[in-house]
């Protein structure tokens, strides 16, 4: 009988001090991390090869069906990129630094503001120096919003009129852009389709017959600034609102 207990006893001491051992191999790689795929805030799917060689499977992304198609699209270069197995990493894109501290000067919101100039209600007048741009109402009054204008060397001053409105506009860069920004080292595509990564926003008043727009943006903080390479940037939300109050034949003076 004692025989037996020794035995016994030397058993459950060995498995005792095999759990160390065991709980250190089996985490000696940390496991992957997998952060929620959800397309209304940054993420980053974390993908790591097992130690047998073998790459981790990334989570299933479910389709919502109330998804846009720009939403639909990412999610389809996602999943491509995680099917690759010399790319490690799939991401979307990660807010840069000014994004994720974006907050708009209150002077550059849509607000009435008092207009003596020489322009007529229904006129659009745009402010290059100030960065605003003026619709111009009955009373002696304005609807004032923030822009963003063009950079040293992009800047310009005319009158035309709204030939064109689009929503959710296609963007197709001009050749000289391309060039210019490839010598820079960024390729931009050849052509667009409208959404929310696309610079031209959520709406569109094409001026002229030339390549300038007033269009909203992507990158919201950038209004009240020169930043453009001449046309004229607003919010989205505020591109919007302009673009419900105007029509097609409105007088845009640039100053």
């Amino acid at each position: 009988m004692l025989r037996i207990l020794l035995l016994a006893g030397a058993a459950t001491a060995a498995v005792v001090a095999a759990q160390p051992a065991a709980a250190q191999s089996r985490y000696a790689e940390p496991p992957p991390l997998m952060v929620s795929p959800d397309l209304t805030a940054p993420w980053v799917m974390q993908l790591k090869r097992s130690p047998n060689g073998r790459r981790v499977a990334a989570p299933a992304i479910r389709r919502n069906v109330s998804m846009s198609q720009p939403q639909l699209r990412q999610l389809r270069r996602v999943e491509r990129q995680t099917a690759d197995p010399t790319i490690r990493t799939a991401a979307v894109r990660v807010p840069q630094p000014q994004e994720q501290k974006y907050r708009i000067d209150p002077k550059y919101l849509p607000q009435e503001v008092d207009y003596s100039g020489p322009h007529g209600p229904g006129t659009i007048v745009i402010d290059t120096t100030d960065n605003f741009l003026y619709l111009v109402q009955n009373g002696g009054t304005a609807r004032r919003y923030g822009v963003g204008t063009g950079k040293p060397g992009f800047e310009w001053a005319g009158t035309h009129k709204v030939t064109q409105k689009k929503e959710w506009p296609d963007w197709r860069p001009p050749a000289e852009m391309i060039v210019r920004e490839r010598a820079k080292g960024r390729i931009l595509p050849v052509h667009m389709a409208g959404g929310p990564e696309n610079p031209l926003g959520a709406r569109a008043l094409y001026l002229g017959s030339t390549l300038y727009r007033i269009h909203g943006t992507n990158q919201p903080w950038t209004i009240g600034g020169a930043v453009s390479s001449g046309c004229i940037r607003m919010r989205n939300e505020d591109v919007i609102d302009l673009y419900e109050r105007v029509k097609v034949g409105t007088k845009v003076v640039v100053m």
